[in-house]
């Protein structure tokens, strides 16, 4: 399957919104999507099916700084997100996927990740985790953090592959049935033997998967 990764924006909303009630069906309080395309700690991606041929998109505002890394491989992952009173008159393509990620000073935090439950095991929570961590070295942060439900064991042995470790739980931090959350840290990012084993990673990804499209750029 060839996807698309780009921004969120506004008209995203619906379709994010019923994967991520699909997905965490008894999270509470459930994201403010809105609200979150406007905080600026915040940054949110959608994949989204396409075919080879999908027409070239319109020139959006870019991020500041160079490309780097993964983004550049993959012809320029990034551009900045819209805002909500983006507009489309276009048909909206089916959404495949959404990851959330704050950066708060030197810790780049993700908030969630999750695919449509008709388009699961075919590597897009994998891909939007990569993109997630490229980004986070983007912007210098110098480690990436998540809490996960220590029932899921599929999530973290992923983030297992990605270098995370457990640095404990969170008693309770589940509102719905105070389920233990699994707190979970890289190393530093900018480090050899970080970036060195995410290498190795996005290279057995891709080899699976395939590359995927970049709707937007960084300059």
């Amino acid at each position: 399957m060839l996807f698309t990764v780009r921004f969120m924006r506004r008209q995203d909303i619906p379709q994010v919104t019923e994967i991520d009630r699909e997905a965490f069906p008894n999270e509470w309080p459930p994201t403010n999507f809105a609200r979150e395309l406007v905080n600026k700690l915040a940054y949110y991606v959608v994949a989204y099916e396409t075919q080879q041929a999908d027409p070239k998109p319109a020139n959006k505002p870019a991020l500041e700084g160079g490309t780097s890394g993964f983004l550049n491989r993959l012809q320029n992952l990034f551009s900045r997100r819209q805002t909500p009173q983006d507009t489309s008159s276009e048909k909206e393509p089916q959404i495949l996927g959404y990851a959330g990620m704050w950066i708060m000073a030197d810790e780049a935090h993700i908030t969630s990740i999750a695919s449509n439950k008709n388009q699961r095991h075919q590597g897009i929570g994998e891909g939007l985790l990569i993109c997630l961590i490229e980004m986070a070295m983007k912007y210098q942060a110098r480690i990436v953090t998540l809490e996960v439900r220590v029932s899921n064991q599929t999530a973290q042995n992923l983030y297992y592959k990605f270098g995370f470790d457990n640095l404990g739980n969170r008693k309770g931090y589940y509102l719905d049935n105070k389920e233990d959350a699994v707190i979970m840290s890289t190393e530093y990012i900018g480090s050899p033997s970080f970036r060195e084993k995410f290498t190795q990673v996005k290279k057995a990804f891709l080899q699976k998967w395939g590359t995927f499209k970049n709707e937007v750029s960084i300059n």
